[in-house]
């Protein structure tokens, strides 16, 4: 497998590097910055990234940033990341499509030689290798960002009708429920999607705005 290693420690580029050519694999780059990982891809069309989520000019996300360009500007390539965090935003997005030939390790995790080697070898062959505190965290941010979370399976038929633009009597007739029950349902839901307090058709207009954003 041919790779290019982004890591802008040498020590650490050098010891990643010696640690997959003694396990047969073939370093064809090793690179200190964001730019020229770029460049060393564009050229060598290597197999698997290894990418240091921090690095140079300003030790942030320049790492992670140019991971998720080469995913899309070059879907063959595999891509494993290295991080002392996990970056939320910036790891959904390298998921975000699908996780065939993706990694994000977290590097104190990253304890035993042989299962780093075996991790590199699964995202090289399109697999995935997922530190699970980046599940974790990934999972919280997803129900998070989702409003409709927390609404019961009723709420979330409610809403939908609310949706549709039906009223409540309307609702309460095609839920075969009471009138009551569905003003019920109403109040849950704006309580739930935290709501101002405001007036009812406001709060429904809202309440729809969050069932079509999500």
């Amino acid at each position: 497998m041919r790779i290019v290693i982004a890591e802008d420690s040498v020590l650490l580029r050098a010891g990643i590097t010696r640690l997959l050519a003694d396990a047969g694999e073939e370093v064809v780059a090793g690179v200190g910055d964001a730019e020229a990982l770029l460049e060393a891809v564009a050229r060598q069309r290597p197999d698997l990234c290894v990418v240091d989520v921090r690095m140079p000019p300003t030790h942030t996300d320049e790492g992670i940033r140019a991971a998720v360009r080469i995913r899309r500007e070059h879907p063959g390539v595999a891509v494993l990341v290295l991080s002392q965090y996990v970056e939320q935003e910036y790891a959904s997005e390298l998921l975000a499509d699908n996780t065939d030939g993706v990694g994000y390790l977290l590097k104190d995790r990253v304890a035993d030689v042989s299962e780093f080697v075996e991790a590199v070898r699964r995202v090289g062959a399109g697999g995935a290798a997922l530190d699970p505190e980046v599940v974790s965290q990934l999972l919280v941010r997803s129900r998070r960002r989702d409003p409709l979370a927390t609404l019961t399976e009723r709420e979330r038929e409610v809403l939908g009708l609310m949706a549709e633009g039906r009223s409540n009597v309307a609702i309460a007739e095609t839920l075969v429920v009471s009138a009551g029950a569905v003003e019920k349902h109403v109040g849950n839901i704006f309580t739930k999607l935290d709501l101002p307090l405001a007036t009812g058709d406001h709060r429904r207009v809202l309440a729809v705005l969050r069932y079509l954003e999500s």
